[in-house]
């Protein structure tokens, strides 16, 4: 089967279009990746071809290009992969030189979300390129920038977004109220007319606000009425709403543990009240003990999602997802990977990362994260049973490892109002790049940063050359002279931002290196907090031993003293000398290649990541003095490369 959709059209001197041959569907998807196509300039003279395939192996979302002597061929076997093909052509033309292109993709994961942490009034909670774009004055707004943003998701192969903040209260409680709940259909009709599904978070302790409640016991006959009665009425205004994330038990958020139930219990209680309505749950794994004693040295927040989570395998409905962290603790530079990943056979899991540079920048640091999420897409988990399908966290995730019925991978974003999306230019980089990693993470850091250069810049060769350079030595970069070996934490509590070695080391947070005179770091192993002892094996072994231990995860399992050599041949004490000078230096190279680039690209977009290189310039070299400083003073120890210390 092929039908034709659009073959031609016929411009004016102008450029404008004058006639066009080809019938337009009702179905926006198509009307959308039709419109895409011709009105983008470099494709004006071209002869394409949208259609449908009888290629089942395409799936919902995946798309075949080819070329002939009659022109392009954009093909699909739905029209969601219509849409998304088209926006590939688009950067696939721009890039190629000969212009011919040959691919098929789809996507390796079914779950490609973005979860903003917008606020009714405009705020984003750890946003850092201006305010809300979705909110404004406690109001939903839809306007031209939303239908920009809509396209730039599809445009990236996201197919969801979370447009709230998961802590939810205030106004936000009344997006699935009769206030809101028209607008949000609205919305949601516009992204939906791109390929992406919309979600919402909820506050899990809704019914308590109700007097005919007064509780949110997931096994309370009144509360399960209540989020049957409230899903019915959802989704008879907005019957394609993908489904709901939900944050509890956290931070102060009431939960099923407030009960005395399990995680289990209340997302279940959420999960059966939308399942008639075809929704599903994102259960977010941020559950931990904030109350925690600094003097405790047994109690671990990074076990927590384990303690929690691990024993209830196969206790969630199928139309529950985990939503869960990276790491074990919060989206530090450096963190070994979630046990959890390939532990849990029977329950749905999607990975959550940040491109939100919260803790490596805040946007006014260029940071690309891109190998860091590479990195931890490769960890082997050693999962059992897993055969021949893989057993890698990209594997795991994917729903490959375990047959998942949900699965995917998902980032708190780094979008706001500022006229250029992500604050600092390059942060667009990891919009980018997470947005095609999540689609095929067989991509390479390198292949994807070059794709985005080219888009961005151009095709000059000392342009893709030089940003290059500084995107690849970026993350290195920050981590060189922010928290040494794995450590993390090292930071301002206040803001994230800024260096402050014990600023967390006394708190609740259960955030502590345990930095001594003589020695630092934690013990994670069977004689420490166990927590080495979640992971499968040889992992558990691997992290149980200080001599097997990767150097970069070092004092994040191990307490050892300054002296200790590393793998590398340097001591501890050298090691965090060394490589905090070398990150300012790594800076200060970045900031040469980017100035080199003077009159090369757009003024402006210059401009403004030169202001944001003077600033880091001088904020790695502050990062660089305070952690030195505070070793040598711990300790006494003078740098062998006489280097001045404070």
């Amino acid at each position: 089967m092929y039908t034709k959709l659009w073959l031609d059209y016929v411009t004016d001197d102008n450029g404008c279009i004058v006639s066009f041959d080809g019938d337009l569907s009702d179905n926006k998807l198509i009307d959308n990746a039709v419109n895409e196509l011709r009105s983008c300039n470099c494709l004006k003279d071209l002869n394409i071809v949208l259609g449908f395939t009888d290629d089942s192996s395409l799936g919902d979302e995946g798309y075949r290009i080819s070329t002939s002597v009659m022109g392009y061929k954009i093909e699909a076997y739905k029209d969601t992969g219509l849409i998304y093909g088209a926006f590939r052509f688009i950067s696939l033309y721009r890039l190629s030189e000969d212009k011919t292109i040959s691919v098929t993709e789809v996507p390796v994961n079914k779950l490609r979300m973005l979860n903003h942490w917008d606020n009714m009034d405009g705020s984003i909670e750890r946003g850092y390129s201006g305010n809300s774009f979705f909110f404004v004055n406690n109001d939903l707004v839809i306007n031209e920038r939303t239908k920009d943003y809509a396209r730039i998701l599809c445009s990236l192969g996201y197919n969801g977004v979370v447009i709230n903040n998961v802590n939810v209260k205030g106004e936000a409680c009344n997006l699935i109220n009769e206030k809101f709940i028209y607008k949000v259909k609205e919305l949601e009709e516009l992204f939906y007319s791109y390929g992406v599904k919309l979600y919402l978070c909820l506050n899990y302790a809704a019914p308590i606000e109700d007097p005919d409640v007064g509780s949110a016991d997931p096994l309370d006959e009144k509360v399960i009425k209540w989020w049957e009665d409230k899903f019915d009425y959802i989704y008879s205004i907005i019957p394609r709403l993908g489904g709901f994330l939900v944050k509890a038990d956290s931070e102060g958020r009431p939960g099923p543990f407030t009960y005395g139930r399990t995680q289990a219990e209340g997302a279940n209680l959420l999960a059966r009240a939308i399942a008639p309505h075809h929704g599903i749950i994102i259960w977010r794994c941020f559950v931990y003990n904030c109350q925690q004693d600094w003097r405790d040295l047994k109690t671990d927040r990074a076990c927590a999602a384990y303690d929690y989570f691990h024993d209830l395998d196969g206790q969630f409905d199928d139309n529950v997802i985990l939503q869960i962290k990276n790491g074990p603790m919060d989206f530090q530079i450096r963190e070994p990977v979630t046990p959890l990943f390939g532990k849990m056979p029977k329950t749905n899991q999607m990975i959550e990362f940040q491109i939100a540079q919260e803790y490596t920048g805040q946007q006014r640091h260029v940071c690309y994260l891109i190998p860091w999420f590479k990195e931890v897409l490769g960890f082997e988990t050693y999962a059992e049973n897993a055969g021949k399908n893989g057993s890698k966290v990209v594997d795991v995730v994917s729903g490959k490892t375990f047959g998942y019925k949900y699965s995917g991978m998902c980032a708190v974003t780094n979008t706001g109002n500022d006229e250029n999306w992500t604050g600092h230019d390059l942060a667009a980089a990891n919009l980018y790049g997470f947005g095609r990693l999540s689609f095929d993470p067989s991509l390479s850091s390198e292949e994807i940063a070059n794709e985005w250069i080219g888009l961005t810049y151009g095709n000059d060769e000392k342009v893709r050359e030089n940003i290059l350079k500084i995107l690849m030595m970026s993350w290195p970069a920050y981590e060189k002279y922010s928290a040494p070996l794995g450590i993390g934490w090292m930071v301002c509590p206040a803001e994230h931002y800024g260096p402050d070695p014990d600023g967390y080391e006394y708190s609740r947070w259960g955030t502590y290196h345990k930095a001594t005179h003589d020695t630092v770091g934690l013990e994670r192993n069977s004689t420490g907090t166990g927590y080495s002892m979640q992971y499968n094996e040889p992992n558990a072994s691997m992290y149980e031993n200080v001599d097997t231990t990767p150097d970069e995860l070092l004092l994040f399992f191990h307490k050892v003293p300054y002296d200790h050599v590393l793998k590398s041949g340097k001591t501890v004490i050298q090691h965090i000398y060394d490589t905090h000078f070398e990150g300012a230096e790594d800076v200060e190279t970045m900031a040469r290649l980017w100035d080199e680039l003077n009159g090369m690209i757009d003024h402006n977009a210059f401009k403004r990541v030169f202001e944001r290189f003077e600033h880091q310039l001088w904020h790695s070299k502050e990062w660089r003095d305070v952690i030195n400083s505070y070793f040598y003073r711990k300790t006494l120890i003078e740098d062998e490369k006489g280097r001045e210390l404070y």
